[in-house]
């Protein structure tokens, strides 16, 4: 049987299979260039994969390519379906739908007079002093108002006019749309309204309906509208998408990753769950992958072709109810990841007067100058110039056929004329490589202000943190990160090329479902509290198939000072005061003061229903060679670090053993992945086959 675990990325698509199938094996093994495979214990393999996420000429989906590609099975063959366990899935497709503004034409159904609300927003101004201010287009095409309202304490003040409502959702109905956001005023709470209207729009056909007291059962009508307007606009393209995979592979269990950190089953996957879909795998990835190697204080760095993801670790994951990604405003939980747009393919300019890095990104079409595309300069190649990655240890497949190694004449070509023209409108004389460095400080430097918000403007000191580097340029500017933060320890997992993939391996089954508050935490409110979630807890327990398996429940309270809007959240407790003291230790650490005189406010109130899963084991490795021999280098390459090029030794991952060290600078090459070992950095191997770089 196959278990496949796949994270669709913007660039890669990365693949991670465990198979007890010795024929697979077989076949594959022929083909070590393409195929990374590692024996588990037990008769089991695991076989690593990675792919073009987009190559229209070749294949129409990169996942079901990569399934069929391990299977050994043409492009026209239906696969066995037999032969597959299950499959586990995080995608980009709801991402770039957002990015791109290409998700389904939604009508947005609201309550008379609040029109303009979600356009109007909270009128935050992110650049105070623009003049000429340019709103965010919106998600949705038209609006609806519908005639109804309750008050805040559910006093019915005008019942829904049902025969306005369907004269107005016929008409958009007969313009094409079929998906509609349904946001009442106070049903959050008052759910009357929106039930009736949404049973209307089922009869007149709508396919999509979103439903925001389903959808963000929260207070704030803004927040609450715009995560259910997301909703409607991406869960038909999500649908399409996963009834694309499912119909390939009929009689499959196949599950996706929510951007809270857990799997879901694929029929209840939503567009409102799937924006952080393939990243969250990742930090799940990171953080299991350092518990298991023994650290419990991690920042995640998850640098891949198009952005760079940065999470933080303490004990728990850590999640945020309000966020902004793409610019959508959502109220639902997810990981807390910050993003930003640098990764191997960000573009490389000079603006006249300085350097600039991304934000924009050549992707995988036509990806870096020396993918043999034609594309431009990118973080990539500036990495080729420095001498950092090497073709000869990078997969070959590039050029027409796709199996060409990387071009790295024509990255030194048009570095050599950028150095020239940036010396005619400086006058400054550097070389091509003093060009390329500058470039990769810039990304680092943009990279590191981004772990900073995450942790030392949180009140974390980083330099306790171990830093897990993963995606496939992670561990080619690991030591640049770390020098820059002050820390001391990169952690890189065999998989760290992939990490992403293997962390939907390693993920549990998780529901999570919050409920309003909004009353003073006191010691009445508890048996309420209790009431609230056990109500919770039964909605969660129905997305969770649980099959005899006693699951984990975890129990939150999100709590705020009085009269205030910053939230944070702790553990539910029947002690009032364990659960204030919780609170002004974290607010402490976050704001550096407490307000002792002022009441908590309980917002809202969350279960999360945990099952967990059969994760992949990780096999020891045993030193075969004498404690005092050393490993061997396969090749002294250059490579320019610190202002000057040095001999470098480069050496297969496979060829370390434990107790192995190496001294920077030194080039570690995987089938998935390069690491450059800085100087004045130290690698070593363990006997779990991590590999652990600490400063000198």
């Amino acid at each position: 049987m196959l278990k496949v675990f796949a994270d669709r990325g913007g660039t890669f698509t990365d693949i991670v299979a465990v198979t007890d199938n010795q024929d697979i094996i077989n076949k594959l093994s022929r083909h070590p260039e393409r195929f990374l495979i590692v024996t588990l214990p037990n008769r089991q393999w695991i076989i690593v994969y990675k792919l073009l996420s987009e190559n229209p000429e070749q294949y129409q989906d990169a996942a079901i390519q990569g399934i069929r590609d391990i299977m050994g099975i043409s492009h026209n063959e239906p696969i066995p379906n037999e032969a597959i366990e299950m499959i586990k899935m995080g995608t980009t497709v709801a991402t770039n739908a957002l990015l791109e503004r290409k998700g389904d034409r939604v009508v947005l159904l609201i309550t008379k007079g609040f029109k303009d609300a979600l356009r109007i927003g909270y009128q935050n101004r992110p650049n105070i002093f623009a003049r000429n201010i340019i709103l965010p287009a919106m998600f949705y095409e038209q609006v609806i108002e519908i005639e109804e309202r309750y008050d805040a304490n559910g006093n019915e003040l005008n019942s829904v006019n049902i025969q306005q409502a369907k004269n107005n959702l016929q008409a958009v109905y007969n313009t094409g749309i079929r998906s509609c956001a349904i946001v009442f005023m106070h049903s959050d709470r008052y759910h009357d309204h929106e039930q009736q209207i949404a049973r209307l729009t089922e009869q007149i056909g709508f396919t999509q309906i979103s439903v925001s007291h389903q959808v963000s059962p929260l207070m704030k009508l803004v927040s609450r509208g715009d995560t259910t307007v997301v909703d409607a606009y991406l869960t038909p393209i999500l649908r399409r998408y996963v009834n694309q995979i499912a119909s390939q592979l009929p009689g499959v269990k196949l599950m996706f990753m929510k951007s809270d950190g857990g799997l879901v089953a694929a029929q209840q996957f939503q567009g409102k769950d799937s924006i952080l879909s393939g990243p969250a795998g990742g930090i799940v990835g990171a953080v299991q992958t350092s518990k298991r190697a023994g650290f419990e204080l991690v920042i995640t760095f998850d640098m891949g072709g198009t952005s760079t993801d940065v999470a933080h670790f303490k004990g728990e994951y850590e999640r945020q109810l309000d966020s902004e990604i793409a610019g959508a405003r959502m109220r639902v939980p997810v990981l807390a990841i910050n993003t930003i747009a640098a990764g191997g393919g960000s573009i490389l300019f000079f603006d006249g007067s300085s350097y600039r890095v991304g934000p924009k990104s050549a992707g995988s079409n036509p990806g870096p100058a020396c993918y043999r595309r034609g594309g431009p300069l990118a973080v990539t190649d500036a990495n080729v110039m420095l001498g950092k990655i090497h073709p000869q240890y990078f997969p070959s497949v590039f050029g027409i056929d796709g199996n060409l190694p990387l071009d790295k004449d024509t990255v030194i070509q048009q570095f050599a004329q950028l150095a020239q023209e940036i010396q005619a409108a400086t006058l400054n004389h550097c070389t091509p490589e003093q060009v390329a460095a500058g470039f990769i400080a810039i990304a680092v430097e943009n990279m590191a202000n981004a772990i900073k918000k995450i942790s030392l403007q949180r009140g974390y000191d980083v330099s306790q943190y171990v830093l897990c580097c993963f995606g496939g340029a992670g561990g080619q500017v690991a030591c640049l990160i770390a020098d820059t933060l002050g820390m001391k320890k990169i952690f890189l997992h065999p998989y760290a090329g992939v990490l992403s993939a293997y962390g939907m391996g390693l993920a549990d089954v998780r529901a999570i479902r919050e409920g309003g508050v909004e009353q003073p935490l006191t010691q009445a409110l508890i048996p309420k509290l209790h009431q609230l979630m056990e109500y919770l807890e039964i909605q969660a327990r129905s997305e969770i198939d649980e099959a005899n398996i006693k699951p984990e429940i975890v129990k939150k309270v999100t709590l705020k000072y009085e009269w205030t809007n910053s939230t944070l959240t702790v553990n539910f407790a029947d002690d009032v005061i364990f659960m204030r003291q919780k609170f002004e230790d974290e607010h402490k650490s976050r704001y550096g003061f407490i307000q002792l005189e002022k009441t908590l406010i309980v917002e809202s109130a969350s279960v999360e229903v945990i099952q967990k899963m059969d994760t992949p084991e990780e096999p020891l490795i045993i030193r075969t060679r004498t404690l005092d021999e050393a490993p061997a280098s396969v090749e002294i390459v250059r490579m320019f670090s610190t202002d000057r090029w040095y001999d470098t030794p480069v050496y297969r991952r496979e060829d370390l053993q434990p107790i192995d060290w190496i001294n920077g600078p030194a080039i570690v090459v995987e089938k998935i992945s390069t690491i450059v070992v800085e100087p004045n950095w130290q690698a070593r191997l363990t006997e779990r086959n991590h590999l652990i770089l600490e400063r000198l």
